[in-house]
């Protein structure tokens, strides 16, 4: 199994509308960053990720299972999807996409800025300065050790 954050800005895509789409399940699609579509190649069902709001206040708020391993993003094709590039076709799809569907809220939100005070998570990708990649990995200590966080009182 692999672990990967999955980043959304609450006014596009947030936590309270994945936990309103049909089964708790979306496409996780519009991403348009080489390295993060190739993350999503990368993943398998049964992958665990965490749900992260940008924006003003970001946080890690929920975790999110995938449930159907990357398949082409239809919205590259679509002139009047705001994630619409003209370089992709049927035959080259270029960008890709994952469904994942909501397994759990985190019992307490995660700010980046808590998230930044412990040394132990310093090395995640969602830590480096000016990092925007809106899919990354997180190797399975620190995903334990953020699930055992949200647990403890703030």
């Amino acid at each position: 199994m692999q672990y990967w954050l999955f980043k959304s800005e609450p006014g596009c895509f947030s936590w309270q509308d994945l936990a309103a789409a049909p089964g708790q399940t979306t496409s996780w699609d519009g991403v348009r960053n080489y390295q993060a579509r190739n993350f999503m190649k990368a993943m398998q069902v049964g992958d665990l990720g965490f749900f992260y709001h940008s924006g003003q206040t970001p946080a890690i708020v929920g975790v999110v299972e995938v449930v159907r391993a990357a398949y082409p993003d239809h919205t590259a094709l679509d002139p009047e999807n705001p994630h619409f590039d003209p370089r992709a076709t049927p035959q080259k799809p270029i960008w890709e996409m994952v469904d994942v569907r909501l397994r759990q809220a985190l019992p307490r939100p995660l700010s980046r800025r808590e998230l930044s005070g412990h040394a132990g998570l310093a090395h995640m990708e969602l830590m480096r300065k000016g990092s925007r990649l809106s899919v990354q990995p997180v190797d399975e200590a620190a995903f334990h050790y953020i699930l055992a966080l949200s647990n403890a009182p703030g």
